[in-house]
């Protein structure tokens, strides 16, 4: 089998611990390559010379670019991840897809406007380039395993799902796509939510709101509920599956990682996930292997961009929801930000750190 060529945009610098600024996500990517046997990292480019030249060196890489776009005409590369701030991915992915890559692997959030993430997938849908992101949650044994005893029917019909974390675009991208593996990647119908943005905070540069709630409605009749900020305590678990006869959680509220309590039961059961919790280990080592499998083998792959599409436009239309005061129904007809746009206008109030 021929050895694919591999390509990094936005090495980054390794990091002991990741913080809103970043995580050093390349070399994550890296590593799961190198693990694969198949795969070579034939380039790499970064804006910060320095960090580029400290990637090249770890990961016995022969060329280091300044300008991805140099790197994309010269290396004649069959995947490219791309491991920058949200606000890039869009221009980057279209810009892989147009210079004839096979696929692109791109970090999450899809992109800083509802129409950059439409962009990207539209482009690489036109041309056949692969194209997935970096939920590698859906890898994690804690989610498979309650998405396995929810189609098992250990808690009957699925009713509503439900999610609490930090902010629904960063972070919550992870569990509004979650919802979509569990609920078969259906569509949502409808969106209602309000946020509140009284404090500056941004996340790899893109604003998230403060605190925010918000449901939606699938077309199957299913209930998707967030709280995020202060309003992770309407939830309290990260993740809890509701069926008409019992109820799943992933990261519970007495810290397992996952329970249930199945239909015909008044008691908690927590089941054994091996070691595997919310953030890991081996999730992105997955992800990126399911990526280069499905890229030869013709099909779709776990993470493809339709399914972050469907969870991309919900976060969108949550946003939108707060800025019209009202119930948005999709397909979602704007194309920005909502809420960078609000924050621009001056309709939140704001206070003082």
């Amino acid at each position: 089998m021929n050895e694919l060529r591999i390509g990094i945009i936005g090495t980054g610098k390794r990091k002991e611990e990741g913080d809103e600024t970043g995580y050093g996500m390349a070399h994550y990517h890296a590593k799961a390559y190198m693990d694969l046997g198949n795969c070579r990292i034939v380039a790499c480019a970064d804006i910060v010379r320095e960090n580029a030249e400290a990637f090249a060196k770890a990961y016995d890489v022969p060329k280091i670019y300044s300008d991805y776009n140099e790197m994309l005409s010269r290396e004649n590369l069959d995947i490219v991840s791309v491991c920058t701030w949200p606000r890039l991915h869009s221009r980057m992915v279209v810009d892989c897809a147009r210079a004839g890559v096979r696929a692109v692997h791109c970090e999450k959030p899809m992109a800083d406007t509802w129409g950059g993430a439409k962009l990207m997938f539209e482009e690489c849908e036109k041309r056949g380039v692969q194209l997935t992101f970096n939920h590698q949650r859906r890898f994690g044994k804690p989610f498979r395993v309650a998405r396995e005893l929810l189609k098992a029917g250990e808690i009957g019909q699925l009713e509503r799902l439900e999610g609490s974390c930090g902010d629904i675009y960063d972070y919550g991208t992870h569990y509004v796509d979650m919802f979509g593996f569990y609920n078969d990647e259906v569509q949502a119908e409808w969106v209602i939510g309000q946020v509140d943005y009284s404090r500056e905070k941004l996340v790899f540069g893109a604003p998230v709101e403060n605190h925010g709630v918000f449901l939606w409605k699938y077309k199957n009749g299913v209930f998707g509920f967030m709280g995020t900020g202060d309003a992770m305590g309407a939830v309290g678990a990260h993740n809890r599956i509701v069926g008409t006869e019992g109820v799943i959680e992933v990261g519970a509220p007495d810290g397992s990682d996952l329970r249930v309590r199945r239909k015909g039961s008044a008691r908690w059961e927590v089941m054994d996930t091996h070691g595997e919790g919310l953030h890991g280990p081996g999730y992105i080592e997955r992800a990126i292997a399911d990526a280069v499998d499905a890229l030869q083998t013709g099909r779709e792959p776990e993470l493809s961009a339709r399914k972050a599409l469907n969870a991309t436009e919900i976060i969108f239309a949550c946003y939108e929801s707060s800025r019209r005061r009202a119930v948005v129904r999709l397909p979602l007809d704007v194309d920005d930000n909502p809420l960078a746009e609000m924050i621009k206008s001056g309709v939140f109030s704001r206070k003082e750190p």
